[in-house]
């Protein structure tokens, strides 16, 4: 899992299920507001070593309201 953005949000933990299924956390930055595209890399079965991408989730981090 990689963020093209840690600044904004960035991968904490990552889980591979044995169901095939997998679970990601993602941590947003409260304060700065930005976006960033988390994406998941698997290798191809047919091409030795050549990373793939396989998932991407774009994201929009709105900071926190604050008053006064």
């Amino acid at each position: 899992m990689r963020s093209s953005a840690p600044v904004f949000a960035v991968v904490s933990g990552w889980k591979a299920n044995t169901d095939g299924t997998a679970r990601a956390s993602v941590r947003c930055a409260g304060t700065r507001g930005g976006t960033a595209r988390i994406t998941a890399t698997a290798k191809a079965p047919d091409v030795a070593g050549a990373p793939r991408v396989v998932f991407t989730l774009d994201l929009s981090v709105v900071p926190y309201t604050t008053q006064g």
